[in-house]
Formats: structure tokens, C-alpha cells, sequence
């Protein structure tokens, strides 16, 4: 899967299912100051991931996600 599809499946989950602000979401954005997420939505997050991409995600994969960018490339590494 392209980098710019996994962006967009991610970007449009975080505006549709957690009210994101667009504007808000840059890859240096923090996932949970900028964004605003806790730790009930990296549950959910988690879910959905699973959901739309088939990974597979546990507590140790987010140990050096701070950003968004983090995110994507965790997710592209996931799929590779």
C-alpha cells in the first residue's frame, strides 16, 4: 500500500471517528497534545487500525510514537 493511502485512511479516521480538526492534522502534530487523544482513543485507534489495514498493534509499538509522523511510518512498517 502507497504511503500517500496510508496518510489519507488514517487522516479521514482521525477527522471522522475522533473530530480532528483538518487543520490540525500535520505530521509534527503530537498525538496527544495537538491531537488531543488518550489513552481510550489509542484503543480505539488501535481497533481501527486493525479494521482498515489488517496490523496487528500492541503497547510497545507506540513506545516512540509521539508524533503523527511517527504514526504513519509505524503503520507503513507494519504493512511492508
Amino acid at each position: 500500500m502507497e504511503k500517500e493511502v496510508i496518510i489519507e485512511k488514517i487522516n479521514d479516521f482521525l477527522i471522522d471517528e475522533f473530530e480532528v480538526e483538518s487543520d490540525d492534522i500535520l505530521p509534527e502534530a503530537n498525538l496527544k497534545e495537538t491531537l488531543e487523544l488518550d489513552s481510550l482513543d489509542f484503543v480505539d485507534l488501535v481497533v481501527a487500525i486493525e479494521a482498515n489495514f489488517g496490523v496487528k498493534l500492541v503497547g510497545e509499538d507506540f513506545v516512540n510514537v509521539v508524533t503523527l509522523q511517527n504514526f504513519y511510518d509505524l503503520i507503513e512498517n507494519k504493512l511492508s
